[in-house]
């Protein structure tokens, strides 16, 4: 099969032939026909993770079609549109039994800890725990985002923040995960405001429903004067110490902050006010990633045009332009959104 591969971390990835993989016995081969280029994948690429091991193959949201399948697998059969979580669950843990597949205690990832989906096929490990029924209403390239960027902020909002219709939630950083979460927190009715340092991802967020305010010294004034005295909610979808300190800052008493965007190397520890968490019994959360269980509403919710995750993706590519694209996340993104590769 193709796949794009890197052999050196920072270096450009290339498109190579590597053998087609086989089913595991409690696994699938699923055939890529969309895959998303996100910014965990630019920080593999760059080495900002250890569980990467050279020469290795990104990519870790991804739909597709099963082309085969182990024999210990019950729940799915070769033709089946199936996308699934990046975190791919154990099953048996004290987390995964409890319905947490999202936390599993001995997780596998595509494109961090195995194989990932820039490439022809993926596989998939435990099966009938990691896949979802992608119903045939549902595109590839949204059904891609619904493993990562869209599933995640649909987690983030419902599960982690517990958002309700007319509270003020306030998303720091407007790529695909911010944008997917200013689509779901406006779906379950709450007012958002949008902040980023570009004006076309403001442009974006504003046309979905948000309250536009610039990334810049005043950006917690202007965030507390427009929801009335702060946010009920904040969320760092972008991962750094000035957005997470600034979420935090933008929220009123009682408020909820949602870290979702990873913060490494020099951004891992922002100077969080605790003496406000305690005064003001603010709540800081993480959000990892989505639980297998969320999916059946999720997509409940999309089927009925509820939520519109093709919403969140800024353009489409070719499979031959994705080690482009993992290079060019280096600079400014080249559109509001996110960029996914289709077949």
């Amino acid at each position: 099969m193709r796949a794009v591969q890197y052999d050196r971390f920072g270096s450009v990835p290339t498109i190579v032939d590597l053998p087609e993989p086989v089913a595991p016995e409690d696994g699938v081969v699923v055939r890529v026909a969309a895959t998303g280029v996100c910014r965990s994948d630019w920080h593999a690429w760059k080495g900002h993770d250890d569980s990467v091991r050279l020469p290795h193959v990104p990519g870790h949201e991804f739909a597709g079609v099963v082309s085969s399948v182990g024999a210990a697998v019950s729940r799915f059969a070769v033709g089946d549109r199936v996308t699934a979580p990046f975190v791919f669950a154990c099953g048996t843990c004290e987390q995964c039994r409890a319905g947490a597949t999202q936390v599993c205690t001995r997780q596998q990832q595509p494109g961090f800890t195995l194989p990932g989906s820039y490439a022809e096929a993926v596989v998939v490990p435990h099966a009938d725990v990691n896949l979802v029924a992608v119903p045939d209403a549902v595109g590839f390239a949204e059904a891609a985002g619904l493993g990562c960027r869209f599933g995640t902020a649909y987690h983030a909002v419902h599960a982690r923040a517990r958002v309700s219709e007319g509270e003020w939630v306030a998303v720091y950083g407007c790529g695909g995960v911010g944008l997917s979460t200013v689509i779901v927190a406006v779906a379950a009715g709450a007012r958002v405001v949008a902040v980023d340092v570009a004006p076309a991802a403001l442009a974006r967020a504003e046309a979905l429903g948000a309250v536009p305010v610039p990334m810049d010294d005043g950006v917690t004034t202007a965030v507390r004067a427009v929801t009335g005295g702060g946010a009920h909610v904040s969320v760092d979808a972008f991962g750094s110490r000035a957005t997470s300190v600034a979420a935090v800052a933008s929220l009123r008493p009682r408020g909820r902050h949602v870290q979702v965007g990873l913060l490494l190397d020099d951004e891992a520890l922002p100077a969080i006010p605790m003496g406000r968490v305690i005064g003001e019994e603010l709540e800081l959360l993480g959000s990892h990633g989505i639980s297998v269980g969320e999916y059946a509403a999720m997509l409940d919710d999309v089927v009925a045009g509820r939520l519109r995750p093709a919403e969140s993706i800024g353009r489409t590519i070719d499979f031959d332009d994705l080690p482009a694209a993992l290079v060019a996340m280096d600079g400014p993104a080249a559109s509001a959104g996110m960029t996914v590769a289709v077949r």
